[in-house]
């Protein structure tokens, strides 16, 4: 196989690569690459001082500090910024910041500020470097995506571009809670834009090549949606000791209708459900009247939330452990599906043919090497895998529910270990991943006028 001319080799099924520009094909720009370069330790340290903010999605204090650090840095690249108020009245709010120039580009760039972490977190999982590895609670997902924002509008004013009409960004306090206040506002915001660029992390080089055989950065086109599952049982209350022969225990109900339905997603074509919460009576000793379950749902069909739905219904029905005990089934959707669409794929292609402009390996000293016209100079292209999806829910769903933008994930910062112990980013992801929005801006801003 000639790799000059495939961006990766054969993947499993679950990653994919589209074929990128043949070598030598497009030159680097130079003058963005040494931009990027000489970026990347202000990027290293806007990742220190937003990782030792503790910014978990409970902490509004937290929160509070994290939307001031970016309302202050947006300010400093010369935005006009704002606290958008959540729609459940919760702070901070989203930040936006606002820049208008000369051209006809309207696009908006995304990310979030909350973490998964409790308070307290730093105390045993400390911002550190360990190689090319930078270690910290929420520095890949997502304070990486916010740093390459702010990087690369760094560049991108240090380069003098203003070739867009409006650039808003937009970064959400509540995106791991399901953005429940932020949702329909990313939607709408989304709705006045041409493109939304979004910026959860890529894996990193190592589990990608795991996974796929390929150590290469990617970005994502799909997305699951994300929907509530609430099973209520209701039976009757009475004393747990002298009398529960009274009682109709709605907990005990409740047990054997999370075992009846706990495989009845696998019916559903692009469902995924796993019950994770139950509650009963708080009283020890009185036989439970009311019992309930959360489940969570993950869907990459649009019409599986109604059909688990109605097989959820199905199972539950006429079937009962206990005598005189009712039981109910609801599905709440909370996140939309994000689906790549020809103008998600578009998107995705032109990153791919920029990440081709760089060479493989360490951008991080080295400058690009071009190759003549009819030269014979060696250049193997960098790699950029188009990963189809993930059962992880994004805002960039949202972005993309008003069908107005088109939209593409995962440009933030290759990294492992989100949601969990020992998070990190591969420094040696920084140049690349800033000069990949860098370009795109600038390319998106040249095409919006044709």
């Amino acid at each position: 196989m000639n790799t000059r001319r495939l961006a990766c080799t054969t993947l499993l099924s679950a990653w994919v690569c589209v074929p990128a520009l043949a070598a030598g094909a497009t030159s680097t720009d130079q003058a963005m690459l040494a931009a990027a370069r000489a970026q990347q330790p202000a990027l290293i340290q806007s990742l220190e001082e937003m990782v030792t903010i503790e910014s978990g999605s409970d902490d509004t204090s937290g929160l509070q500090k994290m939307a001031a650090y970016c309302e202050g840095r947006l300010k400093a690249l010369g935005a006009t910024t704002r606290i958008v108020s959540a729609a459940n009245g919760n702070p901070p709010g989203l930040v936006e910041g606002v820049f208008h120039g000369n051209g006809k580009l309207r696009v908006m760039l995304i990310a979030h500020m909350d973490t998964v972490y409790r308070e307290g977190i730093l105390e045993t999982e400390p911002y550190h470097r360990d190689g090319n590895k930078l270690y910290g609670p929420g520095i890949a997902d997502d304070k990486g995506g916010v740093a390459v924002i702010l990087g690369s509008l760094a560049v991108l004013k240090q380069l003098g571009w203003n070739d867009y009409q409006q650039l808003t960004v937009l970064l959400n306090p509540d995106e791991e809670i399901g953005s429940e206040g932020t949702g329909p506002s990313i939607a709408k915001f989304a709705a006045d834009h041409d493109v939304v660029l979004s910026y959860e992390p890529t894996a990193a080089k190592e589990t990608a090549k795991a996974m796929a055989g390929v150590a290469a950065e990617g970005v994502l086109l799909s997305a699951a949606g994300i929907a509530n599952v609430q099973l209520k049982v209701a039976g009757r209350a009475a004393h747990a000791g002298a009398a529960p022969e009274e009682g109709r225990n709605a907990l005990v109900e409740l047990a054997g209708q999370i075992v009846r339905t706990r495989d009845v997603y696998k019916s559903v074509k692009g469902a995924q459900m796993n019950w994770t919460m139950a509650s009963g009576s708080r009283v020890r000793n009185q036989i439970p009247d009311q019992a309930e379950a959360m489940a969570d749902m993950r869907f990459s069909e649009p019409d599986a939330p109604q059909e688990l739905l109605a097989a959820l219904q199905k199972a539950v029905a006429g079937h009962r452990l206990v005598a005189d005990t009712t039981t109910t089934v609801s599905v709440d959707v909370t996140r939309p599906i994000y689906k790549a669409d020809v103008r998600t794929m578009t998107l995705a292609k032109l990153a791919q043919s920029i990440y081709a402009e760089l060479p493989e390996g360490n951008l991080e000293a080295a400058p690009a090497r071009e190759v003549p016209g009819g030269g014979t100079t060696a250049f193997s292209p960098r790699n950029l895998i188009l990963i189809p999806g993930t059962m992880g829910g994004t805002d960039a769903g949202f972005a993309q529910s008003s069908g107005k933008a088109a939209v593409l994930e995962g440009l933030g910062l290759a990294g492992w270990g989100y949601h969990a112990r020992n998070e990190y980013i591969e420094i040696d992801s920084i140049v690349p991943r800033l000069y990949l929005t860098s370009r795109m801006l600038v390319e998106l801003g040249r095409r919006a006028h044709k």
